[in-house]
């Protein structure tokens, strides 16, 4: 029996209702338990015999609503992702972004950043659905940058915190940052840095039908084989980057920390950005710290650095990105956005 006719057979086997309805389903499913995270996550923390406030019970609850968080994502995003392809193949969407338009990329990419309520680990999904779908390197870059710097969360706190003066040149800087970060990353061609088997998802044809003939059942079955091909690969990953993340999310030593981000000194903005590095928290969990530097004196500068590094360089984040980016590139990125957290953290000083 020839593939095209194995194709037809199943096809004919599973009614095409059948796929819409499943569709449906599960999509009203993801929506049920997405929304359940934060009670299912204190339950089970309730189940440890370690109180809610402690340092374990904070990384056990963290631990348990970031895992299914990141992955209800991963999943939601590639298949959604996966089906848009089928539509617009490598080819097209490069020549869509190709030339004078693709300059447009990097800034249109950031500002779907600022609007995304993401953290890092959580951007990673739509960082992995971008390239897959054959995007511009640079320019998902900038999107990666954008979500958890300035997000709307963040930008929010941080407006009740210190005031909408400084939290809009926040969001200047770190729209900028994002933006010519992606532009730089774009410019130095790293695709080749890609790891393999993400390669081979942007240089190969999204399905085995031609894209003009698929039908709809066919595209929804590109999304389910994209979600096995990638969640696939990096679940584990997840789990261990969050691990990690959950672990220091909950023993953070602000007394050390406060130490170094208090004083004037040259090195007290790197060694912020070196410290935060290490960590794994959203904008919602990072601005408390936030607060706590800067009521016990720490430089505004310094702690926006450490802010910044946090939420946009976190450790786990790093670990995940190792199944789509070789390490090579992984260095090349946290560089060029370290470079651009330093800049804002010492202009930041130089003009508070």
């Amino acid at each position: 029996m020839s593939s095209e006719t194995h194709d037809s057979a199943l096809r004919r086997a599973t009614p095409d209702w059948v796929w819409y309805a499943g569709v449906a389903a599960a999509a009203i499913l993801w929506w049920l338990v997405y929304g359940q995270l934060i009670p299912f996550s204190e339950w089970v923390t309730s189940l440890f015999p370690v109180a809610r406030d402690s340092h374990t019970g904070e990384a056990i609850a963290f631990f348990v609503y970031d895992v299914p968080k990141v992955l209800l994502l991963l999943t939601g995003i590639v298949f959604v992702t996966g089906v848009l392809r089928s539509w617009f193949s490598p080819e097209k969407t490069r020549a869509i972004l190709a030339g004078k338009r693709q300059i447009w990329g990097y800034p249109l990419a950031a500002l779907l950043g600022v609007l995304t309520p993401f953290c890092s680990c959580s951007s990673v999904p739509l960082f992995i659905g971008f390239v897959s779908a054959g995007i511009p390197l640079g320019v998902t870059f900038s999107f990666l940058i954008a979500g958890p710097m300035v997000g709307p969360v963040g930008l929010g706190l941080l407006y009740g915190l210190v005031g909408w003066k400084i939290a809009t040149v926040y969001l200047v800087f770190g729209f900028t940052i994002a933006t010519v970060a992606g532009y730089v990353l774009g410019r130095l061609k790293l695709e080749r840095y890609l790891q393999d088997w993400v390669r081979e998802l942007t240089a190969g044809p999204a399905g085995d039908l031609p894209e003009d003939s698929l039908t709809m059942v066919d595209r929804l079955k590109v999304g389910v084989g994209q979600v096995r091909e990638i969640v696939g690969k990096v679940w584990i990953w997840v789990l261990a980057g969050i691990g990690i993340g959950a672990a220091i999310h909950g023993y953070v030593p602000e007394a050390i920390m406060l130490k170094v981000m208090g004083g004037d000194a040259w090195w007290s903005v790197p060694s912020a950005v070196v410290i935060g590095v290490p960590m794994y928290t959203n904008a919602a969990g990072v601005i408390p710290i936030v607060e706590a530097f800067l009521g016990k004196g720490a430089a505004l500068g310094t702690t926006l650095a450490f802010m910044m590094s946090v939420i946009a360089l976190s450790l786990p984040e790093m670990i995940i990105l190792k199944q789509v980016l070789k390490l090579r590139l992984i260095a090349i990125f946290a560089g060029v956005v370290s470079a651009g957290i330093l800049a804002t953290g010492y202009l930041f000083n130089f003009l508070m």
